[in-house]
């Protein structure tokens, strides 16, 4: 959950691909728009350090690199595999019927928006299956870990913090 410009996405597919050959399923949440953004929401800066990706997304492709169709046109040699669904996260979850081996959060990251996730998708993980959340230490943006926190506790789960970032929950 929470795609961005796609790059996490596509290399996660890459490796599944590697591991599964065409034989996995992705499906990605995003809202994919800067206007849906609530207030007080940590947004990642939105410029590229290296200006060939910019000269790239501004002159050669022309697209916003955080649109769904840019997403998209990254993740094309993927295309039988993907899902990618535009929305809220906290409102596409509770739609949802599939089960999930493994989900990879990186959404919002207000207290709030983080909790939310966190409790929907104790609908959509199968028993086994991993939830891993990226920028779990983050100092501007203290509500993902403790969101994290209170969340392994109320519900007993598993926690490992991996490379201070990421921290990997699991049934």
């Amino acid at each position: 959950m929470g795609i961005f410009h796609g790059v996490t996405s596509r290399n996660v597919c890459e490796l599944l691909y590697e591991i599964h050959g065409n034989d996995f399923k992705f499906t990605g949440i995003d809202l994919f728009s800067k206007e849906s953004i609530s207030e007080n929401e940590h947004v990642p800066i939105t410029t590229f350090s290296n200006p060939l990706k910019t000269i790239y997304y501004n002159y050669i492709i022309r697209l916003d690199p955080y649109t769904q169709k840019s997403v998209f046109n990254l993740l094309k040699k993927f295309e039988k595999n993907i899902n990618i669904i535009k929305g809220n996260s906290n409102v596409i979850l509770k739609k949802i019927t599939d089960k999930f081996d493994y989900v990879f959060l990186d959404g919002g990251h207000k207290y709030e928006t983080v909790k939310q996730d966190l409790n929907n998708l104790t609908r959509v993980i199968r028993e086994g299956g991993i939830v891993l959340c990226d920028d779990y230490n983050l100092t501007y943006a203290p509500g993902v870990k403790k969101a994290i926190d209170e969340f392994v506790l109320k519900y007993d789960f598993n926690l490992q913090i991996l490379n201070s970032r990421f921290a990997e929950i699991t049934k």
